[in-house]
């Protein structure tokens, strides 16, 4: 039996949802933790009409780029809202963003690379504001960063826009040199990621040639030149990272889904009008070519960054996407919010809080 402690300070009356809540968090609570034997990055969606979106876009919410404003740009449904990612083999707690201010007080945590970082950098500043919705917070962007400061805390959330993490000099890459690696430095917990850019094609490719050295390169291909570059970045992280004082993740591949084929719906032709992720746990398409890659990398890195294995989370869920509710082009790459990419950081802070040794 559970009794609800009211404090002398008078009667409060609890709704039913509040109720289903608190029932809620006590099942989690009571539930199996993850450990090390447990892949929280291995599960499927379930629908759970009890679990509310982490903040609400249209009041809670200052930090979200309009074409992620999905609600805001009159997308009907809400089903999207309510999926909850369950681990195949343990439960993960309810994001506390009070918590993790307190955890990280005095702290940095900046996000590196595309638009699929800044969607994740925004979403855990607006998790934090809806924490706190009271505390003072400032926004400020100079240059390539973007900084949510909680000065009540003392935490800074950045972000860097960086898609390829090596630099882009007048159309070639340069394979072996990092564009933006001094002010990742101090930092205390680093986000990476780097992969869609890298796929870019017509006019939105930046580059015609790559460079390692002083050779130019123009017929590699481009998941050997990502390959040089990630290890470029690697060697950077094992020689400036001191895993005592910073901790340092690496972003997945977020999933794109512009071919029914791929999730067993041929006749489907992009994301458009999806209200349900992939059920189950398994996707019927491909990893993307990336995955491979970056794993290898990683995987020989002396001192090892978690990466935040999103891909088959990210595939499952078809649903998610701005589609035609972005405020311009059809997007089948990008996340509305709330949605996806606070699930992420519901995964990061599940690693970040069960390791009283990191930072």
């Amino acid at each position: 039996m559970t009794f609800i402690h009211i404090p002398k300070m008078g009667l409060k009356l609890i709704s039913l949802g509040q109720l289903i809540m608190a029932f809620v968090v006590l099942t989690l609570s009571l539930s199996p933790t993850p450990s090390e034997s447990c892949n929280i990055f291995e599960g499927s969606w379930v629908y759970d009409i009890s679990y509310p979106p982490f903040y609400d876009a249209s009041i809670q919410c200052p930090f979200i780029d309009s074409g992620l404003n999905c609600l805001k740009n009159a997308r009907p449904d809400k089903m999207y809202l309510h999926y909850r990612w369950q681990p195949t083999s343990c439960n993960i707690s309810r994001f506390d963003g009070k918590k993790f201010l307190e955890r990280h007080r005095g702290k940095k945590v900046m996000f590196v690379g595309d638009s699929l970082s800044n969607s994740q950098w925004q979403s855990l500043g607006c998790m934090l504001h809806a924490a706190v919705p009271n505390a003072n917070y400032t926004f400020t962007s100079r240059a390539r960063i973007s900084t949510i400061f909680f000065p009540e805390y003392g935490v800074s959330v950045m972000y860097m826009k960086d898609g390829f993490l090596v630099s882009l000099v007048n159309g070639t890459l340069m394979l072996d040199t990092l564009s933006g690696s001094e002010s990742w430095k101090g930092i205390d917990v680093l986000v990476f990621n780097s992969y869609h850019w890298w796929l870019h094609t017509g006019r939105f490719k930046t580059w015609n040639a790559y460079q390692v050295g002083n050779q130019t390169i123009k017929d590699i291909d481009v998941m050997e030149a990502y390959k040089i570059a990630l290890t470029t970045w690697a060697n950077w992280a094992d020689s400036n990272i001191d895993p005592t004082k910073t901790r340092v993740f690496f972003q997945g591949i977020s999933a794109v889904h512009y071919h029914g084929a791929d999730w067993n719906e041929p006749g489907v032709q992009d994301c458009r009008g999806q209200t349900k992720p992939v059920e189950g746990s398994n996707y019927p398409g491909t990893k993307p070519p990336g995955d491979e890659v970056m794993r290898s990398v990683l995987g020989k890195m002396k001192r090892p960054a978690i990466l935040l294995d999103i891909v088959l989370l990210t595939q499952l869920r078809k649903d998610g996407h701005t589609s035609i509710y972005s405020g311009g082009e059809m997007d089948c790459s990008h996340w509305c919010l709330p949605g996806v990419p606070d699930t992420w950081n519901q995964l990061m802070y599940t690693i970040l809080m069960q390791n009283s040794s990191f930072p």
